[in-house]
């Protein structure tokens, strides 16, 4: 028999309020992958999109630099930031009315980017399985166009939701100028624009992307012939496993540096003298060089510097094996850069971004 409306509730009940929107001196020790120690000036998370006008409205933010973090999984901080760290957090995952080339999700820019794939390959919604366990925010997605085993996220977008400093905005992906891990958010035309959220765009019917030599590898030693999307999102994750370490237990960024570009002349120059480097044809007569490759060929792949190192089963990869500061990872990645420019004469650009 049920209780009545006002009888009182035997078990007491807690209410856990949520912090307010703006903290002050904040660690941010669990906002970055690496775990490295600083802090900020003020901090806040952002759960709804008028959140952000609230800030740009508070005077005590006034005049102060901002930083906009999501999963903090493509950062390295080597000081304490002296002005505002946004944690774009905001939730949400529905399917909109797609046609009949494709399904069509709408993902909130604080959705974690790993579980959201799962979740889509298993639910029947596959497109994105060979961008598994890529850690991060669905956010962050767009700003890096991530991609992984021969797919790249500009496949895959058809919008991004923008604040832009009081409004929110629709773009189109030709506007968001999509590269090999970069985007208009990178450059001072986009600088002030926050994702809030994103709208993928899944083909239907399913073609599977296998033909990237590596995951062609893997499927043809698990014995698949005709792979389905589990099959390519099972895969992927076994390969992301062995290679990068989880940053829950070692603190780390994925791969540190972006793969070098040469043209094809430079790359013939290279392979007369190193005939193993590793490398992959793009259009253009451009080449893409294996940034691990020339890492470990310097003898450098398990190489520590303090506590910061040079992960032993994947030479792309900068850890933190305890301890490390911000500054010692970033001497760690300029010693790296220094040793492959003096024996390859190519240079290395990171990948994560460095703040402070």
């Amino acid at each position: 028999m049920p209780k009545d409306a006002g009888a009182r509730s035997e078990r007491p009940v807690y209410f856990c309020p949520m912090p307010p929107l703006l903290q002050p001196d904040l660690s941010l020790r669990p906002y970055n992958a690496f775990g490295v120690e600083a802090r900020t000036r003020w901090f806040a998370r952002v759960r709804a999109p008028h959140e952000l006008d609230e800030l740009q409205a508070d005077p005590r933010l006034r005049g102060l630099p901002r930083l906009v973090l999501g999963g903090g999984s493509n950062l390295l901080f080597v000081a304490d930031y002296p002005g505002v760290v946004l944690h774009v957090d905001i939730p949400g995952c529905e399917e909109l009315e797609g046609d009949a080339g494709a399904w069509c999700v709408r993902v909130g820019a604080g959705e974690s980017w790993a579980p959201l794939v799962e979740r889509l390959v298993r639910g029947g919604r596959p497109g994105l399985e060979n961008l598994a366990l890529i850690p991060g925010q669905a956010g962050a997605a767009p700003i890096q166009n991530i991609g992984a085993y021969g797919l790249e996220l500009a496949e895959r977008l058809q919008s991004v939701t923008v604040w832009d400093g009081g409004q929110l905005r629709e773009l189109a992906p030709e506007a968001c100028g999509l590269g090999y891990r970069d985007s208009v958010f990178k450059t001072p035309a986009g600088a002030n624009w926050i994702v809030t959220a994103l709208t993928l765009r899944l083909p239907r019917p399913w073609q599977p992307v296998a033909a990237y030599a590596e995951l062609a590898r893997e499927l043809t030693a698990r014995a698949v012939v005709a792979p389905a999307p589990l099959e390519i999102f099972e895969a992927v994750c076994a390969l992301r496993r062995r290679k990068l370490p989880d940053p829950a237990l070692l603190g780390n960024a994925g791969s540190f540096f972006k793969n070098p570009i040469v043209s094809r002349a430079r790359h013939a120059e290279l392979i007369g003298h190193f005939p193993s480097m590793v490398s992959y044809a793009l259009a253009g007569g451009r080449v893409k060089l294996g940034a691990g490759w020339l890492i470990e060929a310097c003898g450098l792949k398990g190489h520590a510097r303090g506590a910061a190192g040079v992960y032993e089963r994947q030479a792309l990869v900068l850890v933190n094996r305890g301890g490390a500061s911000g500054r010692e990872i970033l001497a760690l990645a300029r010693e790296v850069q220094a040793r492959v420019l003096e024996k390859f004469g190519v240079a290395l650009e990171p990948e994560v971004r460095v703040v402070g």
